[in-house]
Formats: structure tokens, sequence, C-alpha cells
């Protein structure tokens, strides 16, 4: 019997066809996660096809999928439903045994496609955003629902109590450094990186005036904010009201963002986070150290093991944790050497992949025979 079943797991490892469906957000935000997994599938020698929006810079994908197929056509609100038909046409040319929806926003497509292709899917939802309680799942086609981490598994559970079983917990994988990043050139300013978007200006105000109080006792740093939003210009104005325009700089997400956590000594996470953060786990990969905000999507958030950790709207909290690092860089670099243990016990590239592949084949083993 054993002999069967490592018969069929090969057989069937062999024969899968995963086609990934990506949103611009995936692509922008959690690239080093699908790089990574586009990577690990394609050393498993598995075939596999990517959908996305036009006009993604997918420069930065290696491998890329020699099948890309672009959804849709026009990348404009309303038209996600336009040409599928003609996608699923391209599809099945490609003949995949599994689809992957990587966003929560691609959803209904993904079942869409599933029901006319006649395969299962797998589904991954990464955050906790009552968004999801709304998520269309078909109850036939949808194998696996794929969190990335425990407190979304408990929402999603509880929005979704008729799939509970089929929720999958998977880590997002990363590499974790042998050293800590922060504070390594004693002669270099130090610096914070802040990847947040820039929605609302009440969401750096504690910031912008933990800052000034800083510089005020003599601290010596630069910020770095990354993020793009309605409220970007209203905040550089507030910056020149503050004064520290001169300290605080604002930049688009950049392509190279990894590069960019990398060069910073404190990774900042100024709110709760509604999704799971890829930059806050390669930022612990990378050994910066970490200050976050309590709450929300916090599996990564360990006080005062993997960050340091201040309650929400409280100022003096974030001050004072950001003087402590900035004061102490033993201590600073202690807790980010703590952090990239706790990643690389956790988070492995190597368990996503395998854990992901498995998830695809358990699709195909248990797939009806209309979705198989």
């Amino acid at each position: 019997m054993t002999k069967v079943r490592r018969a069929d797991t090969a057989e069937t490892r062999k024969s899968t066809r995963p086609v990934l469906i990506a949103s611009r957000r995936t692509i922008t935000e959690h690239t080093t996660y699908l790089q990574r997994l586009l990577l690990g599938l394609a050393d498993e020698s598995i075939t596999t096809a990517l959908v996305c929006p036009p006009s993604c810079s997918l420069e930065r994908l290696t491998p890329v999928p020699a099948d890309v197929f672009t959804h849709p056509l026009i990348d404009l609100p309303l038209m996600e439903g336009v040409g599928i038909e003609t996608l699923a046409v391209h599809l099945e040319k490609f003949r995949p045994t599994v689809l992957h929806c990587l966003c929560e926003s691609r959803a209904t497509l993904v079942r869409r496609l599933a029901e006319r292709l006649e395969v299962p899917y797998v589904l991954a939802v990464n955050s906790l955003e009552r968004k999801v309680a709304r998520l269309s799942v078909s109850p036939t086609h949808c194998a696996s629902i794929i969190v990335p981490a425990e407190t979304i598994r408990v929402r999603t559970a509880k929005f979704h109590v008729r799939y509970a079983d089929r929720i999958r917990q998977i880590n997002m994988g990363t590499f974790a450094g042998a050293e800590p990043v922060c504070f390594s050139d004693p002669s270099r300013l130090s610096s914070i990186v802040v990847a947040h978007p820039l929605d609302h200006v009440s969401h750096f105000e504690s910031l912008f005036k933990a800052t000034g109080e800083l510089i005020g006792d003599g601290h010596e740093f630069m910020t770095v904010i990354m993020g793009r939003g309605r409220a970007e210009h209203r905040l550089r104005r507030l910056l020149v009201e503050y004064g520290l325009s001169e300290v605080i700089t604002i930049v688009p997400v950049l392509d190279a963002w990894r590069a960019a956590v990398a060069a910073g000594d404190i990774f900042l996470q100024p709110l709760p986070n509604a999704a799971f953060s890829v930059a806050l786990l390669e930022a612990m990969g990378l050994g910066a150290a970490v200050i976050a905000c309590s709450g929300g999507v916090d599996d990564l958030i360990v006080p005062n093991q993997t960050a340091l950790v201040f309650e929400p709207d409280s100022e003096r909290g974030l001050r004072d944790s950001l003087a402590r690092l900035l004061g102490d860089h033993n201590f600073a670099r202690r807790l980010a050497s703590t952090a990239q243990t706790y990643v690389a016990g956790r988070y492995p590239v190597s368990g996503m992949v395998a854990a992901t592949l498995e998830t695809y084949m358990e699709a195909q083993r248990n797939a009806p025979a209309s979705a198989r």
C-alpha cells in the first residue's frame, strides 16, 4: 500500500501544472514571495504559468514562466469580467491541473476560470479586511484556502465556517541572514525605514512629533518613508512645517525595496497591519531592528524578542522605542539577531515551496471527477 501511495505521489507531482493568478499588488508588494515560489517550483521541475494585469514589471521575477497571460486586457475597474472566455481558451492550451489565486481581489475571476476549465483551485487570503467575508468561494472547485498567519486563519474560519476544514496555513518564506545588518557600520548615519501607505496624515503625526523630540535630544538619524497615497502632498507640507524635510524623506515604493530595507538600521511599522507584511518579514530576515505597533496581523511580532512594541496612538511609546534602539546599538543588534533566528526556523523558503506543492497535489488528488 505504501508503494502505491509513493507511486501515486510521484505521478501526481510529475503531472502538476499550476497557473498562478496574480494582482498588480502581488507583483509589486509580494515580489520576493512570488519570485521564490516560482524558483522553487522550477527547481522541482514543475511547469508553471502566470496570469497578471497588463504592464506589470516582471524583470525581477527569476525565472519568468514561459507562459505569461495578461488579464484583463485593459487594467481598469469593472474590466476583469471582460475577456474571461479568451483567457480560458489560452489556459486550456497550457493544460493546467490547478489554479492558484494569489490575491483575494482575483477570487471571483479564479472561481469562474476553475469552473469553466473544470480544474480545482487554491485561494490565498492574506489579510483581515472585511472584504474577506464576501469572498466568492466555490464549494466544488476550491480545494484549499491558504493563509500566511494564524491571526488570518482564525478570522477567515470565522467568516467562512463552511470551509474551515479547507484552510491551510503556509508561512511565506524568507532567507535569513547570518548577522544583523543594523548598526553594522559605526561610521554611517543611523537610518530608519518605514513602509506604509500615504493615505492618512494621522498615520504619521506621532512619528513626525517623536522625530522632532529625538532630534531635539541630540539623536542624529535619517528616516525614509516608502509609500504612495492620496495624503502624500499634505504629508510633505507637514514635514516642512515641522522643519523635518531634511530628516525624513518620502519616496515611492521602490522596485528594489528589499535593498532599501537592507540599508536601514531600524524598520518601523507605525500602525497595526491589516494584511501580512512581506516587508516586515524581510526586515527581520535581513536583520534590521524592528519597532512595531501592536495589533492586526502580528504573528511575527513577539514583544522584546523579535521587536519592540508600542500601543496604537502612543506617541510616547514610539518615541521611547526609537530612543532605546538609537541609543543602544548593541541591544538593537541582539534584538535583530533574535528575530533572524525566529524567522529562520519558522519561515524557510524550502518549507513554503514544499507545503505549496503538496497543496497543489492534494487538490489534484481530491478533486471531484468534474474538476479534474
